[in-house]
């Protein structure tokens, strides 16, 4: 008789229920610097700063764990921002001529970045016979009027138009002509030519009515909106780049094309100025290219300073970026490694104040932000507390630590803080500190750890919104390389004209791509990690609170234990430093361990309570003794057609005949299989079964989906033989009886090697384990059947859960395991998770996931997962990420599908490679180079801003009417998802750049709006639905939208002239 599964019908309401307070999917923030920044503003009165990207992305950013995002609908650059200074309100220009105005609003009970209204400018003339005003043209400037509700706005063809900022509407009767300018100018000098476009536009400090102008051509004007009429003329004929207003006032700098700035009188009695009181090429005589910027502070103290970007000398130092800070005698060219955005100086903007004093210069390059002290001597840099470049040099590998003890915290931090120690002298702080993070303080504290291609391992405070740097470790130095020469030369250039000096920390050339880190593995409980690399190295390093001068003991182990027929072709192996090396504060080498053939770390593990590290590369594995500094054991897993993995990463010797040839064998064979597959009686009998099973089965009732066809992987591939996972345990494996310490390997072909090991155990009370061989002997093997790649192992104790970190039983820091029932291990590969009982090793539960969604696990990991309802109950669960960008949560040891969510595009491969998970339900992927995205999978443990910022202008009723009206649109700024409004046009018409027809209404789907419904008994043959990026917390506020116009206009008479707080979520 056949027998049929069927799924039960209805789902367990109070399983669903314990779902929706276990799990919720959340993108909470972005960690690290903007991809590709375009744009800089910054508020002096709230001490808040802007940056914009080329894809449209508006960040800001005050006080560490104050930030806010925003994406404009469109994917353009942002070409300017500016702020209304004290209104926490953004004016945006994108480089597609159009104008959109952002507000930090009140939503909820919350509030978030929200565009309240947008302008679309014309690009072209109109021509069409009637009285119309001047064309827009492109706008180039734009200039934020003192009084607060207008901006002036230069364009290409040479008019200045003036634009409402309540209602974002053109003011009639005030636009400047470049026919007006040109009337109040000599007859000499007009000559026919045209003015140009309008290079730059500044507002008088004390005056607000007059504007400084300055037109590309060189001439500057400054305009009386009063009078209506040209005041000022200045009479230049050098091409204009930039104009700064002097704050009195009484004087002009400008600065142009040929490397040069002019320094006008604005106070002198004539209204024509023909010359420039002075005029210099700081870096000349020879030509140099232009100076874009250039800003004029005054000081109390005497010693104006003159800033300025560009200028240097086109033939000798054209490609360098720099910033030139001037003052009195005092030259510094500050140089960086990546292109100048945009600068500005945290200085008093008062009227009342006589001098801008300023406190410090923010610079903003392509790569990083750098703020000097200008009140220190030496002007020094000023450490930033987030926004720091986590791609200074090319991010290799990552890994998360979770609850680090408070003691190795605190000699992290000191760590980081005598590697970068401040002058004494220095009063200056981070000056950008608007709001106040109201988030409380995180309850555990998490570490990041980023391996670099220069070597270096960064530590990065994870605990909260912002990413603070740590400390940073370095292994470049016990090696040998080309750094020291590099070194000497650019030492003996800095005594050159111009004065250089080197500022950021933004390097992406490594010294050698061997020293590249690719595993990194950190025990929090006695400060020890381990760092492998590029080129075989595996270092064991521990945490030293004083510096050491100490040589580095250094052993070899060959894994391919001389088997013949095998010629490694890649790079060389690194050749360490020799003799006693100075080590400073933190991090000191003890061992370094040297694979041979010297092939990339493909995985690592460390087990501190027995001394031991395991290691493994494409060519086999190795377990080394780093108490005893001797090497215990060597498996060589190559298969005998493995010739890729002799070849190596690095190495440019690859034969394309044999690539040919086996490209040909794998299609040779797979036709054998198939014509095998098609005589096979037994398939046959299978297809008949499933016709039958369509037929007899009621259609009320969904059946178990049929698996996909898995073709088993063949042992001829090539790299079968790299080791994917390694894992310690001490578990059950020579007997039901007995445990002990065991060593667990998975290899790129499907293969689990386990090993027994006899470990000598450490007296009571010391951490020292008699001075004794340890013994390892093979206790199991395993082959999986379609041989996918073994992406994780992990033991179960006998109740389910997986065994604690080496000294956190020993210690009483987590509950014991427990070793009276079975132990299992959970085996997962690429293709599907399979729990198998031990000692005998035989299968007992298994999801095949490749089989019913036709994906590949890329990422497991186990976390916990705590209940918002409860606190003391907790799930642990088996989060994986597969190579779709799906993230899938399943219960252990049950193996049962338990929700399913769309976290990252498919097509984004570095982002689903670089995804680490986190104890807790958290996780981290790159969205950028730069930039990582935090997501979290738990319902109760979710890092997120939540800030208040305070706000103080009074709000006119009249400025609802012309706010984007509810009409939601779900977008993501760099991943990051969001409700952004849609626009409203100055009629109060929807925006044609925003708004769409009634068949584009999104709306969402029953997946959408609800978790995923399984079965508690029977799901783990049941097939996910998928579920889109969208929180039910966004759903919410989608659907109560609606009633916000009313709740608005009801608030907005109560809230005038009165400060709101505002809170974000």
């Amino acid at each position: 008789m056949m027998k049929f599964r069927f799924r039960r019908q209805g789902a367990d309401p109070q399983r669903e229920k314990l779902k929706q307070e276990l799990f919720a999917f959340h993108k909470t923030v972005e960690h690290g610097f903007p991809n590709q920044p375009s744009a800089l503003a910054f508020d002096p009165e709230l001490r808040i700063m802007a940056i914009g990207t080329r894809s449209g992305a508006v960040r800001i950013y005050g006080a560490p764990g104050v930030e806010f995002t925003g994406l404009h609908h469109d994917a353009a650059t942002v070409a300017q921002m500016h702020f209304l200074p004290g209104q926490g309100r953004l004016l945006t220009l994108l480089d597609d001529n159009s104008l959109h105005l952002w507000e930090i609003v009140p939503h909820n009970g919350c509030a978030h970045l929200e565009e309240m209204l947008s302008f679309q400018l014309p690009s072209r003339p109109v021509f069409d016979g009637t009285s119309t005003p001047p064309s827009l043209s492109r706008v180039t400037v734009v200039l934020l009027v003192a009084d607060g509700n207008r901006a002036a706005l230069g364009t290409e063809g040479g008019s200045v138009f003036f634009l409402n900022m309540d209602t974002l509407t053109l003011l009639e009767g005030q636009t400047l002509a470049p026919d007006e300018v040109l009337r109040s100018l000599p007859d000499d000098y007009r000559c026919g030519k045209a003015l140009g476009p309008v290079e730059s536009l500044q507002g008088h400090l004390q005056d607000p009515s007059k504007i400084l102008i300055g037109y590309s051509r060189g001439l500057l004007v400054i305009w009386s909106q009063t009078a209506h009429c040209v005041e000022r003329v200045f009479l230049g004929n050098q091409q204009l780049e930039s104009l700064c207003w002097e704050r009195s006032g009484s004087t002009v700098v400008s600065s142009h094309s040929d490397g040069s700035y002019a320094i006008w009188p604005a106070d002198s009695g004539s209204s024509l100025v023909l010359q420039p009181t002075a005029a210099t090429m700081p870096y000349g005589p020879f030509p140099c290219k232009a100076i874009n910027k250039i800003l004029w502070r005054s000081c109390e103290s005497g010693g104006h300073f003159i800033i300025f970007s560009g200028g240097m000398p086109r033939a000798s130092y054209g490609d360098r970026h720099c910033v030139s800070v001037l003052q009195a005698e005092t030259l510094v060219t500050l140089d960086f490694t990546s292109r100048v955005i945009d600068f500005f100086t945290v200085h008093s903007t008062r009227p009342e104040d006589e001098f801008d004093d300023p406190q410090a210069l923010a610079v903003l390059l392509e790569e990083e932000l750098v703020v000097l002290d200008l009140q220190t001597p030496g002007w020094p840099a000023v450490p930033a507390p987030y926004l720091a470049p986590l791609h200074s040099s090319a991010i290799t590998c990552s890994a998360h630590v979770a609850n680090v003890p408070a003691k190795l915290w605190a000699r992290l931090v000191s760590s980081g803080e005598q590697q970068s120690p401040q002058p004494t002298s220095s009063t200056s702080s981070w000056p950008i500190t608007g709001g106040q993070n109201l988030a409380q303080e995180p309850s555990q504290r998490g570490l990041l750890l980023t391996g670099h291609e220069d070597g270096t391992v960064r530590f990065w405070d994870a605990s909260g919104v912002a990413l603070r740097p740590l400390y940073k470790l370095s292994t470049a130095a016990l090696f040998q390389t080309d750094c020291e020469h590099a070194d000497s030369l650019a030492q003996a250039a800095e005594d050159d004209w111009p004065p250089f000096r080197k500022v950021g920390c933004f390097d992406p050339y490594s010294d050698d791509p061997r020293l590249g880190v690719q595993k990194v593995a950190l025990c929090k409980y006695t400060a020890r990690m381990v760092v492998a690399g590029t080129a075989g190295q595996v270092l064991v390093l521990e945490l030293s609170d004083v510096p050491a001068e100490q040589a580095v003991s250094v052993a070899s182990m060959d894994l391919l234990q001389d088997r013949e027929g095998f010629t490694w072709k890649g790079h060389d192996q690194l050749s360490p430093s020799t003799g006693p090396l100075p080590w400073p504060v933190g991090f000191q080498p003890q061992v370094l361990v040297q694979c041979l053939p010297p092939a990339a770390i493909t995985a690592v593990t460390l087990h501190t309570e027995w001394g031991l590290v395991a290691f493994g590369t494409s060519h086999g594995f190795g377990l080394f003794d780093y108490q005893r500094k001797s090497p215990v054991l060597a498996r060589c897993t190559l298969h005998p057609n493995d010739s890729l993995a002799m070849e190596g990463p690095l190495s440019r010797v690859k034969s394309l005949k044999k690539s040919l040839r086996q490209s040909f064998r794998r299609i040779r064979k797979s036709r054998v299989s198939g014509k095998k597959r098609a005589v096979n009686t037994s398939s046959k009998l299978q297809e008949a079964n499933a016709q039958l099973a369509e037929q007899a089965c009621p259609h009320d009732v969904e059946v178990t989906p049929v698996q996909r066809r898995i073709e088993p992987r063949s042992a001829d591939d090539s790299l079968s033989g790299v080791v994917r996972c390694l894992y310690f345990a001490d578990t059950f494996l020579r007997d039901a009886v007995h445990h002990g310490p065991t060593l667990w390997a998975g290899t790129n072909s499907g293969s689990v090697f386990a090993y027994a090991m006899e470990v000598p155990a450490a007296a009571t009370g010391s951490e020292k384990r008699p001075e004794r061989a340890i013994e390892a002997v093979l206790g199991k093997e395993v082959q999986l059947m379609h041989r996918a790649p073994v992406v994780a192992i992990t033991v179960l104790d006998g109740r389910g859960r997986p065994l604690p970190e080496p000294y956190e039983a020993s210690r009483d820091l987590a509950q014991a395991p427990d070793m009276q029932g079975g132990h299992a291990v959970l085996i997962a590969s690429e293709e599907q998770f399979k729990v198998f009982t031990l000692p005998k090793v035989s299968a007992k539960t298994k999801f095949k996931l490749t089989a019913h969604e036709g994906c590949r696990v890329r990422k497991v990991a186990l976390a916990t997962f705590a209940s918002v309802a409860c606190e003391d109950y907790a799930e642990t669960c088996l989060a994986c990420l597969t190579n779709l960008g799906d993230v899938h949560v399943f219960s252990v040891p049950g193996l049962r599908p338990q929700v399913h969510y769309s976290c990252i595009r498919k097509e984004d491969i570095s982002g689903i490679a670089s995804c680490v998970f986190t104890r807790h339900g958290q996780g981290f992927y790159l969205i950028s180079p730069s930039e990582f995205e935090r997501f979290s999978l738990s319902a109760r443990n979710i890092t997120e801003p939540l800030c208040s910022l305070d706000i103080r202008w009074p709000r006119d009723t009249t400025c609802d009417s012309y706010r984007l009206q509810e009409s939601p649109k779900l977008s993501q700024a760099n991943g990051t998802p969001g409700i952004i409004l849609a626009p409203r046009s100055c009629d109060g018409s929807p925006s044609p750049a925003r708004s769409k027809g009634a068949g584009d209404t999104m709306e969402p789907s029953e997946a959408t709006l609800s978790p995923i419904s399984m079965d508690s008994a029977t799901s783990a043959d049941t097939t996910l639905d998928t579920t889109g990026d969208v929180t039910m917390e966004d759903v919410k506020d989608f659907l109560g939208s609606s009633e916000e116009p009313q709740k608005n206009l009801r608030n907005v008479a109560q809230d005038e002239a009165h400060a709101c707080t505002i809170l974000i979520r």
